[in-house]
């Protein structure tokens, strides 16, 4: 597992991005069952998530952050990264953020995809 924490902080919001090799459903569960054993990661708002399955199967998750799945796997596609599952966290921080938010979803991809290692 890559992590990459205090990525974007805005108006008291703060997110982290996280992803690991992910081939099926399973494997994506499994990630984010390890990621919330970490219970800063348990109790934050959103925890967001994308795959790009190898044979072209696309599978996300909002997490109650409407939309943020969906601009996590666009990037995945664009990247043409296949069994990556990458997940963006958001700790809320009392003011809403508008369309901001998808701009920070993005911001913390693609700084995850430029951090290298994949």
């Amino acid at each position: 597992m890559r992590q990459l924490k205090g990525v974007v902080s805005d108006r008291g919001s703060t997110y982290a991005v996280s992803g690991c090799m992910a081939q099926d459903r399973a494997e994506v569960d499994d990630f984010l069952k390890t990621l919330k054993k970490d219970k800063k990661f348990a109790r934050a708002t959103h925890n967001t998530w994308a795959v790009l399955l190898r044979d072209g199967t696309p599978l996300k998750g909002d997490d109650g952050e409407a939309g943020a799945g969906q601009v996590i796997l666009r990037m995945l596609e664009r990247a043409d990264l296949r069994d990556h599952v990458i997940v963006v966290t958001r700790w809320y921080g009392g003011k809403k953020l508008g369309g901001d938010r998808f701009r920070h979803v993005q911001d913390c991809v693609r700084l995850y995809l430029e951090d290298g290692a994949i």
